[in-house]
């Protein structure tokens, strides 16, 4: 269950996401009197970046003169995230062609700070810099910088596959599905939910078996793993197809390497309790049934 309160570093990376946010005065303010079809074209000439440029600036002063420490570096990045958000949420709403990139921004920036509220609010515990999983893995990085390059050749050398709005639509929905269903689980499982697994059973730790649990043994990777393909490495939304299969096959790999090896942890803790649970409720991802029991 979530706790009944929230920590100062969830508190303080609320703030700091709406502060961040906040990029989305910018447009309103100057197409107060105009039409918002003038929004894109205003933010990508020199006023626009000035204005963003000056606007960033200011918040990053007010962020220094608030926090000290590992709050300012908590405000940082929530900030940042907020920032993505906003700018996703601008290019999202203006009369361009890069709507479903803005689409993108928005799912990816939501989905790390979402990451990080949520175990501020189920497990504060564990909540660390690491939690927003900005840093998650290089494989990581290096895809999601796979699929920014593949969309901007692909949009200049291609336009018409960037055009395929039922598939981006299509991506969409499987975001907004895997992120509904990870942060169901991940508050469904309350203290028990850690970003690392763990190899060692604590007091706390019980064995949840309802709610979405269940529906599937592991629906925080059901989750992530459709959220991935439709706006992570593989990014549907994007229309991305080298990354969707490639990605998408990447994915899967390290999700069954990943709950073969937190079955064999809580087999250790539950022993015939998780065997029992284990045969009746499926992972939910396809093609992976977990690790083998004899």
């Amino acid at each position: 269950m979530a706790g009944s309160r929230l920590v100062l570093e969830g508190r303080v990376s609320v703030k700091a996401f709406v502060l961040g946010l906040s990029v989305v005065l910018i447009p309103l303010i100057r197409n107060f009197f105009g039409h918002v079809d003038w929004v894109f074209d205003y933010l990508t000439e020199t006023p626009g970046k000035i204005a963003i440029c000056l606007h960033i600036a200011v918040i990053n002063g007010l962020l220094l003169l608030t926090y000290r420490g590992p709050l300012y570096k908590v405000a940082l990045r929530a900030t940042f995230l907020g920032l993505v958000f906003g700018s996703g949420l601008i290019i999202s709403l203006s009369e361009t062609n890069w709507t479903q990139f803005g689409w993108y921004m928005c799912s990816l920036s939501f989905f790390h700070y979402s990451e990080y509220l949520v175990t501020a609010l189920i497990n504060p515990r564990s909540l660390s810099l690491d939690s927003f999983l900005l840093n998650h893995s290089l494989e990581y990085t290096l895809a999601a910088v796979s699929s920014w390059l593949e969309f901007t050749v692909e949009k200049l050398a291609f336009p018409e596959l960037k055009q395929l709005n039922w598939i981006s639509v299509v991506g969409l929905v499987m975001v907004l599905c895997g992120e509904a269903l990870r942060k169901a689980a991940m508050l469904t499982a309350g203290s028990n939910f850690n970003h690392i697994v763990q190899n060692e059973k604590a007091q706390s730790h019980v064995l949840v078996t309802s709610g979405v649990y269940a529906f599937f043994r592991h629906p925080s990777y059901v989750g992530w793993f459709y959220w991935s393909i439709g706006t992570g490495e593989s990014s549907v939304i994007l229309c991305n197809p080298v990354c969707i299969v490639g990605y998408t096959i990447a994915s899967w790999r390290f999700f069954r390497e990943r709950i073969e090896e937190e079955e064999l942890s809580l087999i250790h803790f539950f022993a015939e309790d998780y065997v029992e649970y284990k045969k009746k409720v499926p992972t939910g991802l396809p093609f992976i049934s977990g690790i083998r029991v004899n």
